[in-house]
């Protein structure tokens, strides 16, 4: 699940939320205790400086397009100034955090929990956010960003892994996660993947239809079975892959040269794509998706 924002232990009580909610609070100090401790009480003095990590496009400060710069007006408001690193994965963005570097970290679901359990992030009292009360109630108190009840970050948005495919090259329009697997050699050499263990999901997702007897009923949560199945229909998918993709701008490239026609994907990135003019498009398989 995509995604939350975390605290470093010791950090600063504020939130990032650049997405389909923005919220950004002033940089202050916390007098919370570190990852698993208590929840700070008040809002600590101000600093100067926050570091902030997250995925490409979360922290816009106008750089790579001068319409969009959330940056600017937060450090005006606040006199605090922003530092901030972009990660291209999850595993990434873990090891990171364990540097103690940054206050603040942009993180998905599938990163949170390493995190909490690491005591590399601190709970986060969601009272002293204002803007907490906007958040989707249903992101809210989820067992990827809370632990035993206590909020470890804000969630700030939710997406699909889509089908992404070239309209030239992959017709009729797709409607299933088929022309990723038991029809990948249709496009062997062009096909594409996210280069995550979590891709094991995707795989469970597409079983849970074409393969009922196996009993899927939560992809993210297999039984010996059904994990070696996903896995088995993963190998089976292997030949066929031209490249598994964990930077953004890595599959848009593909897909923009030719050398992808199919494959997982984030709405960014067909985002991306069609600005460039590129004949791509996404859908949503009739399997469904994780996300």
């Amino acid at each position: 699940m995509r995604g939350t924002t975390t605290m470093r232990r010791g950090s600063l009580v504020a939130a990032l939320a650049i997405g389909s909610v923005a919220i950004l609070t002033a940089c202050g100090t916390s007098s919370g205790g570190g990852g698993g401790g208590e929840a700070a009480e008040e809002v600590g003095d101000m600093e100067s400086t926050v570091s902030i990590l997250a995925w490409p496009g979360y922290v816009e400060d106008g750089t790579n397009d001068p319409a969009v710069d959330w940056v600017t007006p937060f450090e005006e408001e606040t006199g605090c100034d922003v530092v901030s690193k972009s990660y291209g994965t999850s595993d990434e963005a873990v090891n990171l955090m364990k540097t103690g570097e940054y206050d603040v970290v942009a993180a998905s679901g599938d990163a949170t929990l390493r995190l909490i359990a690491g005591g590399d992030v601190a709970p986060v009292n969601t009272d002293l956010i204002p803007n907490y009360e906007g958040i989707y109630d249903f992101l809210k108190d989820q067992e990827w960003n809370s632990v035993d009840g206590q909020s470890y970050g804000v969630p700030h948005g939710y997406g699909a892994n889509l089908l992404l495919f070239n309209t030239d090259e992959v017709t009729p329009a797709p409607t299933s996660w088929d022309v990723v697997f038991d029809k990948a050699s249709d496009y062997s050499g062009k096909v594409t993947a996210y280069d995550s263990p979590i891709y094991i999901a995707d795989a469970a997702v597409y079983l849970m239809t074409h393969e009922p007897d196996l009993g899927i009923e939560n992809p993210y949560a297999l039984d010996e079975a059904q994990f070696q199945a996903a896995v088995d229909l993963l190998k089976e998918q292997r030949p066929h892959v031209s490249e598994y993709w964990s930077d953004y701008l890595k599959e848009i490239s593909a897909f923009e040269t030719g050398d992808s026609v199919v494959g997982t994907t984030w709405q960014v990135i067909e985002n991306v794509l069609e600005g460039s003019g590129a004949a791509t498009d996404v859908v949503l398989p009739d399997e469904g998706a994780t996300g």
